[in-house]
């Protein structure tokens, strides 16, 4: 039987330790730690350090070192550490996926069987992607050319709060599979799982320095990170207008860089869809992590023929869904991040109130236990009856609230759908082909799904275009990204 959440919060918060050199350190200053809350309850779990530049400096400086001595090491080698990584977390599945459900308040089966599940598995997808990767190789008359990549150095890893160790996996596996080594700033609201990273770092007899964790602010440890000159390239998901200020410090610099940002993802609902399977789909597409995901679907897009019978369905649905304890099987979602992310969500629903849009369902916080009435909660909202340009269907609200517009023509549905500054995502919901593929071409989105969501193909390009990022990650991208390509010409003798 399962511990109750609260018999999981300890009586005197832990204290986290950055990771430098393969050892736990606390902060150089000493005096500065920061609470880290879990947000189901409202209470402090653990103390984290609140990293300066000297912090940082110094794992830079054991990232170096470490890098001098991995890079000389072979393809194979490496695949190996990557597939002990992925045995360890494997090993410690149900501690690595408590710990994200404290720090992040979803429900511990989601973050067993999605968030800790995914790490382990972008670890072994990177395993194998070393292990069978080709490089060019390119015939001329005279001469053989052929193509190595080769290690960047020390590169920056800035990830965020609603998928930790997911995400973090998802550029620290291919960093060092290509002969880096890292320094990683994970948000300062779920330090947890970086930290025990760590140890599996320690544990699989990696070298010291490879993977190096400076908990802290994005203003104090973030910048003095990204701005350091021996980071030579700089991965970050999180907010557009940090990845803005994140792009301006690393261009001085020429750093390499890829950014992921924010979305405001439209999933259009032509009247030929399967209705029921595209209620099922959407309401997982808008509310899974509590609606948390830079990939969720929040602007729903309906054809008005259909319009009246799905927003009927998808109200239904969304009211099946269970808001609850996070130690629970039976709750489908959890908290929220945080207060100050509740105050934003409410705020934005009040926005949509004042600009005539009515509250099918939700919309407020629930009614709960006593033992989590203290926490960051929101209840799965549907709105509709708003104009497609009011100020919730254009900005990233980034919780368990969409807006459901109606729609006449596949033009019109095109044309809201791409009227955003945001190009992440989209989803497209139709049973007619053709549609699917002409629609689909015409979104300005990196990612595109038809009659489905989050359904990934871990070789596939994974990033957004306008103000949703730049670059691309994922197989062969992530490989080219954490490395430089060297052309080697060999003459060859003439006949």
């Amino acid at each position: 039987m399962k511990p109750s959440i609260a018999e999981l919060i300890p009586s005197t918060p832990a204290t986290l330790s950055n990771w430098i050199a393969g050892e736990p350190v606390g902060p150089m200053s000493h005096a500065y730690y920061m609470d880290n809350v879990n947000p189901a309850t409202g209470k402090v779990i653990s103390k984290i350090p609140r990293s300066q530049d000297m912090d940082v400096q110094a794992a830079l400086r054991a990232a170096q070192s470490a890098q001098l001595i991995w890079k000389k090491t072979s393809l194979p080698e490496r695949a190996d550490l990557l597939e002990s990584i992925a045995d360890a977390i494997e090993a410690r599945k149900d501690e690595f996926a408590q710990a994200e459900s404290l720090d992040t308040g979803k429900p511990f089966h989601i973050a067993k069987n999605v968030d800790i599940s995914r790490a382990i598995s972008n670890f072994r997808f990177f395993t194998g992607a070393i292990r069978h990767d080709e490089t060019g190789c390119h015939m001329m008359g005279d001469a053989l050319n052929y193509t190595v990549r080769k290690p960047l150095g020390v590169v920056a890893l800035i990830t965020p709060w609603n998928l930790p160790l997911y995400l973090l996996s998802w550029k620290l596996a291919p960093a060092i599979a290509m002969g880096n080594a890292v320094v990683a700033k994970p948000s300062e609201l779920t330090p947890t799982t970086a930290t025990l990273l760590a140890e599996i770092f320690n544990e699989v007899g990696a070298p010291k320095g490879l993977y190096n964790v400076v908990h802290g602010r994005g203003i104090e440890a973030g910048t003095a990170l990204t701005n350091h000159p021996i980071v030579k390239a700089i991965s970050f998901t999180g907010g557009t207008q940090t990845g803005r200020y994140v792009a301006q410090s690393g261009a001085e610099q020429f750093k390499k860089m890829s950014l992921e940002m924010g979305g405001k993802n439209a999933a259009l609902v032509f009247e030929d869809a399967d209705i029921e399977r595209t209620v099922q789909g959407i309401r997982r597409a808008s509310f899974l992590n509590q609606g948390q995901i830079c990939l969720c679907a929040s602007r729903i897009l309906v054809q008005r023929s259909i319009y009246d019978e799905f927003v009927a369905k998808l109200v239904a649905a969304v009211q099946e869904l269970t808001v609850g304890d996070p130690q629970s099987e039976s709750s489908d979602l959890g908290a929220l991040i945080s207060d100050d992310h509740q105050q934003k969500i409410i705020g934005y629903v009040q926005s949509a109130k004042r600009d005539g849009g009515k509250v099918l369902c939700g919309g407020s916080i629930p009614e709960l236990s006593d033992e989590i009435r203290g926490g960051s909660w929101f209840q799965p909202t549907v709105i509709v009856d708003l104009p497609t340009s009011c100020k919730i269907s254009m900005e990233e609200v980034f919780g368990p609230v969409v807006v459901v517009h109606p729609f006449d023509t596949e033009e019109e549905a095109i044309e809201i759908a791409n009227g955003t500054q945001y190009g992440l995502a989209a989803t497209v919901w139709t049973q007619n082909l053709e549609r699917a593929h002409r629609v689909s071409v015409a979104m300005d989105t990196g990612l595109v799904w038809v009659n489905t969501w989050l359904h990934r193909d871990l070789r596939t390009p994974f990033g957004g275009v306008k103000n949703s990022g730049i670059g691309r990650e994922g197989g062969h991208y992530s490989l080219d990204f954490y490395s430089n390509a060297q052309n080697i010409c060999i003459s060859l003798p003439r006949s």
